[in-house]
């Protein structure tokens, strides 16, 4: 079955997949849980491990999607993540969920080079995490399609982007816009028919083989891309001294 990796994404809903070294998905699962991610993970991974009939001991590397999220849930992934490399002695790969998602509109809307694709996540308080890709290849090392980033990723009121990014359009062939930031903010963002609206751990994992065979670094720092809502607090001024 190929040298299982696992991947984990929890920077939208959960999403666990095995997948073997060659690229092929051995197992997935997913669940819709946006404030439960801790709580919904642990048993996802056991599932898939017990779908493919691996043991979690021969995993050879773990992926976690690194975001742009907000803080909480996309944590919970890269946390997991690090943990269980560490724990196995193996590997920790990061890959930007929103990259994911980006491949994953290649193969399910049919994308030729030279397309673009305009992905837009749930940033929350009426704004999204967006990036901006060209397709190189509709199929890349590892069954994976190959893309490069044009612009961001970046955070931003739904408008402010569509006006700045769609009104770009005119360039490339077709402007692909998907996510599920482009759902909740349909009147701007229009999403395209059968768009993917969250990233799948199999494209994670798959982008993480394609890359790593590359000789590409892959960090696990998470992309929050937004400031603390907590700032620090300006040093007392210490009495005058007279």
């Amino acid at each position: 079955m190929g040298v299982p990796v696992l991947a984990i994404d929890t920077s939208a809903a959960v999403s666990v997949a095995l997948v073997g070294d060659d690229g092929r998905r051995l197992a997935a699962a997913s669940a819709d849980e946006r404030r439960r991610h801790a709580e919904s993970l642990a048993p996802l991974i056991t599932r898939v491990l017990n779908d493919a009939g691996t043991d979690r001991t021969e995993l050879t590397a773990v992926v976690g999607g690194t975001g742009p999220a907000p803080f909480t849930g996309l944590r919970v992934g890269l946390v997991t993540a690090r943990t269980l490399a560490l724990a196995l002695g193996i590997p920790v790969r990061g890959v930007p969920s929103i990259d994911a998602l980006a491949a994953q509109a290649v193969s399910d809307l049919g994308l030729a080079p030279d397309d673009e694709v305009l992905v837009a996540s749930d940033a929350r308080r009426k704004e999204v995490y967006w990036a901006r890709y060209r397709v190189v290849a509709h199929e890349g090392p590892h069954g994976v399609p190959v893309v490069e980033t044009v612009a961001g990723p970046d955070v931003g009121r739904a408008a402010d982007v569509a006006r700045a990014q769609l009104g770009e359009s005119a360039s490339a062939t077709r402007l692909a816009v998907v996510g599920e930031g482009a759902a909740l903010y349909a009147d701007v963002l229009p999403a395209d028919d059968d768009a993917p609206l969250v990233p799948d751990a199999t494209v994670l994992a798959r982008l993480a083989l394609a890359r790593h065979a590359a000789g590409e670094d892959l960090p696990t720092e998470p992309l929050y891309l937004r400031r603390p809502d907590i700032h620090e607090s300006a040093p007392r001024k210490s009495p005058a001294l007279g």
